[in-house]
């Protein structure tokens, strides 16, 4: 006989695997209900769905999402891409859409491009290799490339936050040309002779600029002072904007702005330099942001309807998922909010 001194090993238990049979034998469901309540909640009564939801909370059950898109090609996942959330604009807009989408029984994979076209690319890409059922895009500026291959992938797609004839799919937006011609209209009938602006250079900035720019045209103003910088916009940069309009073109009346940051920006540099805003120098910005009406002159500014955007798109593809056909374009709108800058 061997003596040994070793201390004897302890086994490693491994942790019981919970299967959706053991949520549905603890709820007294059927595992086919369990499966409703991850896939499509609002076909099944409420005490039985919260009957559900306890049983799953208490065993710490985990559906395999691959395992169950293998087998049956519906992965419940719907991709998400916009610029930034780092203001209302856009947040405005995703949490209205991943709501919906989520009442509708499907959860929002969201990317955020920094308004760059590579970035979409590769966020797709990304995105894409996990079979997402439907895509909302914002803008309809897109490669050339990923617009084919958005044509040919066969999931609904719905562009957002821009206008345009000729939408990959679906499409639910305002056309920024017309806001931009807008705001060249009010400024004309204000009476301004030396227009400017300040703005972002992303594409749909630019396209509020064409509108601008092409409205002063035809009522013969050929020339608008401008300064265009790359996004995000910032308070920051409206200040530096308004000083390098002025070391050029001391007469400016007006400036049109891609943001109301940019707007609070040159409302501060003008005050800070004597400037009467709206007197001397009328200013407009875009978005409506939180404190647009709290600042002092209360900004003058152009107002879209966010939430209404993610509501409509995340509908547009519901409707689309069920077995509808139609090929909707909803254009939303827009509106300008006159306060105190202009």
């Amino acid at each position: 006989m061997i003596a040994s001194d070793s201390k004897p090993r302890r086994e490693r238990k491994t942790p019981k695997t919970i299967r959706i049979t053991d949520v549905a034998a603890s709820a007294g469901v059927s595992p086919i209900t369990v499966s409703r309540a991850f896939n499509a909640p609002q076909t099944l009564a409420p005490d039985t769905l919260a009957r559900v939801r306890r049983a799953i909370a208490e065993l710490g059950y985990v559906p395999n999402r691959l395992a169950g898109g293998l087998s049956s090609a519906r992965s419940k996942l719907i991709a998400a891409i916009v610029p930034t959330i780092a203001h209302s604009l856009f947040s405005e807009t995703v949490q209205v859409f991943s709501d919906t989408m989520s009442r509708a029984g499907y959860q929002v994979l969201l990317g955020l491009s920094d308004y760059e076209d590579e970035n979409e690319d590769q966020l797709l890409d990304a995105i894409l290799s996990r079979r997402p059922e439907g895509v909302l895009l914002t803008g309809v500026a897109h490669t050339d490339s990923l617009r084919e291959r958005l044509r040919k992938i066969g999931i609904p797609i719905v562009e957002t936050w821009d206008m345009t004839d000729d939408p990959i799919d679906m499409l639910t937006g305002f056309s920024h040309d017309a806001i931009g011609a807008m705001v060249a209209r009010r400024f004309i009938a204000r009476g301004v002779k030396h227009p400017a602006l300040v703005s972002a250079n992303d594409q749909r900035a630019l396209a509020r600029r064409r509108g601008f720019v092409e409205t002063f045209e035809r009522h013969g103003i050929a020339h608008v002072a401008e300064i265009l910088m790359p996004p995000p916009s910032s308070v920051a940069s409206g200040k530096l904007g308004l000083a390098h309009l002025l070391d050029q073109y001391a007469t400016i009346d007006a400036v049109f702005c891609s943001s109301d940051l940019l707007a609070l920006g040159i409302t501060s540099e003008a005050r800070k330099r004597g400037i009467d805003v709206p007197k001397q120098l009328a200013v407009c910005g875009f978005g409506d942001l939180e404190f647009a009406a709290d600042t002092s002159p209360a900004l003058t500014t152009v107002r879209v309807d966010g939430k209404r955007i993610g509501a409509t798109a995340a509908q547009c593809l519901i409707e689309r998922l069920n077995g509808a056909t139609e090929r909707a374009i909803v254009d939303v709108g827009f509106e300008l909010i006159e306060r105190e800058t202009v």
